[in-house]
């Protein structure tokens, strides 16, 4: 599949005029050789091996941005997940190794880096325990780490135990990292039915079947897709609707490809997968929410957003799937309310509650994202709002996730800002009815029926 120039040219039209930007460049680094069973060793081989593969990855970047007129907005890392790079060591705490991790991402200069993370769907491991009881420590003490927990996948149902333990340590994270918004919160995702070749933050890890490095890109856009919309009449049908859909994905996620193919080449490593989600930002006109409402739905989360959200997510990825040679990732349109001036509209407005939200991560990318809830909510509600959505992940074989901020002092009415692309958002309600016995039955939520295939 070669490149046009045809396909330069309408993203340079599409960077000028809507918004279009390339939101990460995400190199794969494998650790697994950086793995001892002594402490220092290990940090020093961690960053030695993360500075060495990603050192021209910033300035490669910038070149890339000179040389085609793309922005790019995030230079990332993500690494092998460190509860399997970190198995042989002794010690019980593994913030060392997140702090190594966090020294190597500074040096590059790149603004996070993945893979604190762990995949407890099945089973915990030693390695795996000290890795999760580590994580508010890790967190509360770098500034660019991210961590991730796969908790339930389609073959192995839902880790209840490791979901009570995920829940634990969302609360510790808000608490620790209180002074400045339970900001820690916004760093840790867990997940149904984790991908291993994401670029998004913060739930990238370089997956055990990846090659040595791999350059992985997540491509925006939301602004494009608004903008296309908008040159259709109110009485466009549905058919019409998709196929404009359909045609511009394809636009952006060639962008993507191009971006792609070009830093891999130059950065010597491998080209890995484009991700063609939209990704929103907090800025206006660049948002998922915009695009529901130019589909013709009155204001996101009203009636009818979580059929605009289907049908946006399918079209995405049927237009975007012919453009790059290999695609992957979480591929769709992602709805954090922080992050979306059009989501966060709503949620203040009222238009979006967390149970709207639900139901739209039952057809969109990933699930209850960057969503901030009254500090003062108990363990078992917590508990409950994962589990549901682990639930969905698995009946329906997609992924899903929660990266919920319970921000210690706030209750609903309140504004939290965290800055940057990690936007502001409402204190929503949540449904506090969640009981005391569900959350603490612990054991194996069972895989369905449909998780044998063979």
């Amino acid at each position: 599949m070669s490149i046009e120039l045809t396909d330069i040219t309408d993203a340079v039209s599409m960077v000028r005029n809507q918004n279009l930007d390339i939101r990460t460049l995400t190199l794969g680094i494998n650790l697994l050789s950086c793995a001892s069973s002594d402490m220092n060793t290990l940090c020093t081989n961690i960053y030695d091996k993360i500075t060495k593969t990603g050192e021209n990855l910033v300035g490669v970047a910038e070149e890339l941005e000179r040389d085609y007129g793309i922005p790019i907005i995030n230079k990332r890392v993500s690494v092998t997940p460190i509860a399997d790079v970190a198995s042989a060591l002794k010690t019980e705490d593994y913030t060392p190794v997140a702090q190594a991790l966090d020294r190597a991402g500074k040096s590059l200069g790149i603004d996070f880096i993945g893979g604190f993370s762990a995949l407890v769907q099945k089973g915990v491991t030693a390695s795996d325990k000290k890795l999760m009881a580590s994580i508010p420590s890790a967190l509360s003490q770098t500034d660019i780490v991210c961590s991730s927990l796969n908790l339930a996948s389609l073959r192995a149902g839902i880790n209840m135990d490791a979901l009570l333990q995920s829940a634990h340590i969302i609360k510790e994270l808000a608490e620790l990292t209180k002074d400045n918004n339970s900001i820690g919160c916004a760093k840790f995702v867990v997940f149904a039915n984790m991908v291993e070749d994401s670029p998004f933050m913060a739930g990238a890890v370089h997956g055990i079947g990846e090659a040595e490095a791999v350059l992985n890109v997540g491509v925006s856009g939301p602004g494009v897709m608004r903008a296309a919309l908008k040159t259709l009449p109110e009485d466009a049908t549905l058919d019409e609707v998709a196929e404009q859909i359909k045609r511009t994905a394809f636009k952006i996620t060639r962008a993507g490809e191009l971006m792609s193919r070009a830093t891999a080449k130059r950065l010597g490593v491998e080209k890995g997968i484009v991700d063609l989600s939209l990704a929103p930002t907090p800025a206006v006109g660049d948002s998922v929410a915009d695009i529901i409402e130019a589909i013709g739905v009155g204001t996101c989360g009203g009636p009818g957003t979580t059929a605009a959200l289907a049908l946006l997510n399918d079209c995405v990825k049927k237009g975007g799937v012919m453009a790059s040679s290999r695609v992957g990732g979480l591929s769709g349109a992602f709805i954090p309310v922080s992050e979306d001036q059009g989501m966060i509209n709503a949620a203040k407005t009222g238009a979006l509650s967390l149970e709207k939200l639900e139901a739209m991560t039952c057809v969109c990318s990933v699930g209850i994202d960057m969503v901030v809830i009254p500090g003062e909510s108990s363990i078992e509600t917590l508990v409950g709002l994962i589990a549901d959505e682990m639930a969905i992940g698995v009946i329906n074989n997609k992924t899903t996730a929660v990266r919920v901020i319970p921000a210690i002092g706030k209750s609903v009415g309140d504004t939290v800002s965290f800055g940057g692309l990690l936007g502001e958002a409402p204190v929503m309600p949540i449904n506090q009815h969640a009981g005391s016995i569900f959350a603490h039955r612990g054991g194996h939520f069972p895989a369905p029926l449909n998780s044998l295939k063979n």
